[in-house]
């Protein structure tokens, strides 16, 4: 039997194998109704409109609210959460989060819109970070990256499912209300449920795991004190944070991250809208027909990361993905409704593979022991862009009646993060 790290292999394994199974499972689904109840206000822009009196400016500013409170949250929350641990704290983000998303469906002006969705960014900041700290405390180094991508795959099932699962909502009446606010309703029911359910189902640390044998809590906690103590003696001095935000290469990450968030939240708040005209459509057909591009982007993703691991340039293969996303929005503003989300479903397959290709970059380049903190910071800086896309978005609207110098600044980003990425490094300088 192999030692590793003074771990013996094979209880290593088994015991490996029993936290992915039963913590992956749960952490997408969380991620799942996560992005949910981030994004459903995609759907609802039109019944806005006629129920709360909200143009289109003012729709895209109460959408970008919700990632100026996350951006500002984010770090307190990754602190509290090492103070309280994971299991108290990723249980709190996620019942929190439900609840105010099932307060939208109570908002009546456009004041409680702007508050309650600058309180939702607040209430799921933290949840991101709290799951890759939480990987750290239960997975070693080489299986780490492997559970992350799994994670973040949740994002593409609920670009996937939101469509579909949020028209279907609307077409129910729940208390009395109309159907947007049932569906609001239910799905921050949703996450508050799956919020309770994880305060039974998670640990905070694998000696509290007693699906582990004592022999697997062991191999898993020598393991990981093991890497982190060689870690250590690797370099004579802790990194700081604030040292590394000195760093070209950390800018360059966040800047890279916010042109390829600008595109995505851009297509997830304004889509909707651009399907609604190409007909009269209902509500579950506009939510069917928005599940297309993000299918379509799953197979892309799936594609990408089979031939980035293959062939390696990972620069390359996400400056690729970047200039299909340009090229798309580009050809968007070329045609009518219908060309337009065809180019969109074009342009998908390159902005989500940018997305999941792009954190093997600053994984490979930062420190390890700060890796999370740093990667929480490029993931609350990155996601501005989701205030920014849908905020000037509506601001073009109600000045020109329509998006395209929008989706001309898209490309024109989703171009410059292309060149940019050829400067991001893959590792430290020696």
């Amino acid at each position: 039997m192999r030692e590793f790290f003074g771990a013996s292999e094979d209880h290593l394994g088994a015991a490996v194998a029993k936290v992915k199974q039963r913590v992956l499972p749960l952490f997408i689904v969380m991620f799942i109704v996560n992005y949910l109840d981030r994004v459903n206000v995609g759907f609802i822009q039109q019944h806005l409109r006629t129920d709360l009196g909200l143009d289109s400016a003012a729709y895209g500013l109460g959408a970008g609210l919700f990632f100026v409170g996350y951006a500002i949250f984010e770090v307190p929350s990754n602190l509290l959460l090492q103070k309280f641990g994971a299991r108290l704290w990723l249980t709190r983000i996620t019942i929190t989060w439900g609840v105010v998303a099932s307060l939208m469906a109570f908002a009546r002006t456009e004041n409680e819109f702007y508050f309650l969705r600058f309180a939702l960014g607040a209430a799921e900041a933290g949840f991101f970070p709290g799951v890759i700290y939480y990987f750290t405390r239960w997975l070693p180094g080489a299986e780490r990256g492997k559970a992350i991508a799994l994670f973040l795959s949740g994002s593409a099932i609920a670009s996937v499912l939101s469509g579909p699962l949020s028209g279907a909502l609307m077409q129910t009446s729940l208390l009395g209300l109309k159907g947007w606010q049932s569906m609001l309703f239910v799905e921050g029911l949703f996450s508050v449920v799956i919020g309770v359910g994880a305060w039974f189902w998670l640990d905070s640390l694998p000696r509290d795991a007693r699906w582990l044998s004592a022999e697997q809590q062991q191999a898993l906690e020598t393991t990981i004190e093991a890497e982190q103590r060689e870690r250590e003696a690797s370099r004579s001095e802790r990194p700081g944070v604030l040292r590394l935000l000195r760093d070209p290469q950390i800018v360059l990450f966040c800047v890279i991250y916010f042109a390829i968030q600008l595109t995505i939240y851009a297509a997830t708040f304004w889509l909707p809208s651009i399907i609604r005209k190409m007909g009269d459509l209902t509500d579950v057909q506009v939510g069917f027909l928005n599940s297309v591009p993000w299918t379509i982007s799953i197979a892309g993703m799936y594609l990408a990361a089979a031939g980035a691991a293959r062939w390696r340039r990972p620069q390359l293969w996400v400056a690729g993905a970047l200039v299909i996303a340009a090229t798309g929005m580009f050809l968007s503003t070329t045609g009518g409704p219908i060309f337009a989300f065809v180019a969109i479903c074009f342009a998908a397959l390159g902005f989500k593979s940018a997305s999941s290709l792009f954190w093997p970059i600053p994984q490979g380049y930062l420190d390890a022991r700060i890796a999370a903190a740093v990667i929480a910071l490029i993931n609350s800086l990155g996601n501005l862009g989701g205030f920014v896309a849908p905020t000037v978005f509506g601001q073009l609207e109600k000045a020109t009646g329509s998006v395209q110098y929008g989706l001309y600044g898209l490309a024109i980003a989703s171009v410059l993060a292309a060149g940019l990425v050829f400067l991001a490094r893959t590792k430290p300088q020696a």
